[in-house]
């Protein structure tokens, strides 16, 4: 879990942004986007130390609608967000970076790619997917799981911390009692149903982005898990072959999360590619 200590806010087009920058000013900028609903807390402190090891300054915050940052009293697109994370960034100095999403994330970080080529250095999309109808989806019993509704704070936080392990990484399994005080830290910032539903909406809005994501210009790495039961390795596999000159890293053991254990495995592939670009 990452220390909120260093979490300060960041105002952009009217709207706050919770947001952490690690690294000295002047390295090249990263920029990692949470997934649906998630918020800046659940970024792994191994996976930030690694990039700033590696020579990256690291930007993590919390999208429109969750954590600390802004809420909303109506809809909005996938652009939007998109569009939220270059204001932010150019808020933050940065006018080129490289951009790191996960999950929803991940499709926020290619819709960044689309709309804004000559701010990206690299694309890292990352247990995401294309949109495309075509595509396998998760199992019946994963798909009612995330929809199921529970009330009051311990069942939440209960039925949060089984989630965690159901779709999260079988060979990397995290401890019942990290995924506890996971599941509670992040109810007890920021509990906000409504901003996941307007989150959810416009990933569903956006629709298939097989022929945007043709257009994407950025050197790409595609890295999913080959035991992702949320979106299973097809989305990634689609994503990599739409993407003009993408690479894929399919990593075994891997499902829809990045903890601690697997951190430096996704750190290398990212400060590998870079490397080499």
């Amino acid at each position: 879990m990452l220390d909120d200590g260093a979490t300060r806010p960041v105002h952009v087009g009217g709207l706050e942004f919770a947001c952490q920058v690690h690294g000295d000013t002047g390295l090249p900028a990263i920029v990692l986007i949470r997934g649906l609903g998630t918020q800046l807390i659940e970024w792994s402190p191994v996976l930030i130390d690694a990039f700033v090891e590696g020579g990256l300054r690291v930007v993590v915050f919390d999208n429109r609608d969750v954590g600390r940052s802004s809420k909303l009293d109506h809809d909005y697109a996938l652009s939007d967000m998109a569009d939220d994370v270059v204001a932010l960034m150019r808020q933050l100095g940065e006018q080129q970076f490289h951009v790191f999403g996960i999950s929803l994330g991940g499709m926020v970080a290619q819709l960044v790619a689309v709309q804004h080529p000559d701010a990206v250095r690299c694309l890292f999309s990352v247990m995401s997917s294309t949109g495309n109808p075509d595509l396998p989806r998760a199992s019946r019993e994963i798909r009612e799981r995330m929809m199921a509704t529970v009330t009051g704070r311990e069942e939440i936080i209960r039925t949060d911390a089984e989630n965690r392990a159901v779709w999260g990484s079988p060979g990397y399994p995290e401890p019942e009692a990290v995924r506890l005080a996971m599941a509670e830290a992040v109810y007890d910032r920021c509990h906000y149903p409504q901003g996941v539903s307007r989150q959810m909406l416009a990933a569903i809005e956006d629709g298939s982005r097989v022929d945007r994501l043709r257009t994407i210009t950025a050197q790409t790495l595609v890295i999913h898990g080959e035991a992702d039961p949320l979106v299973p390795p097809a989305g990634g596999e689609d994503t990599a072959r739409c993407i003009p000159g993408a690479r894929l890293c399919l990593i075994p053991g891997m499902g829809h999360n990045i903890p601690d254990a697997l951190a430096p495995r996704i750190a290398r592939e990212v400060l590998e590619f870079i490397a080499t670009r």
